[in-house]
C-alpha cells in the first residue's frame, strides 16, 4: 500500500474505470487480494494485542478503553479484508469473461 492512501485510492478508482483488458482485471484482482492480505495481517496483530491487554492488569482504567479501540480495530481491518476479498473476486470473474468472450468472439471469426 502507498504512503498517501488518497492519491492510491485515487489511482486505484481511475484504474478501475480504465480497466477494459482481462489483464487489466487480473492486476486490479491481485491489488484487491493484496490489500485483503494485509488488513488481516492487521487483524491478527491487533488480536495478539488484545490477548495482551486482557493477560496484562497493568493498564488499569485505560484498559477498557484499550481494548474497545482495539476490538474496533479488529473489526475494522476484517471488514475491510472481506471488501477487497470481494473486490478482487468481482475482477477475476470479469477478467475471466472477457477472456471467454474474446476467445468466443475469435472462433467465430475462423468460419
Amino acid at each position: 500500500m502507498g504512503v498517501n492512501i488518497a492519491e492510491e485510492d485515487a489511482a486505484t478508482q481511475l484504474a478501475i474505470q480504465n480497466a477494459v483488458t482481462p489483464s487489466d482485471h487480473y492486476a486490479l484482482a491481485k491489488h484487491f487480494e493484496d490489500a485483503a492480505r494485509e488488513m488481516q495481517v492487521k487483524a491478527e496483530e491487533k488480536k495478539a494485542l488484545l490477548e495482551q491487554y486482557e493477560k496484562m492488569h497493568l493498564y488499569g482504567w485505560q484498559s477498557h478503553n484499550l481494548k474497545s479501540r482495539t476490538m474496533a480495530l479488529i473489526r475494522k481491518y476484517e471488514q475491510a479484508a472481506q471488501s477487497n476479498g470481494r473486490e478482487a473476486a468481482s475482477h477475476l470473474q470479469m477478467a475471466r469473461k472477457l477472456k471467454r468472450n474474446d476467445a468466443e468472439y475469435k472462433a467465430a471469426l475462423t468460419f
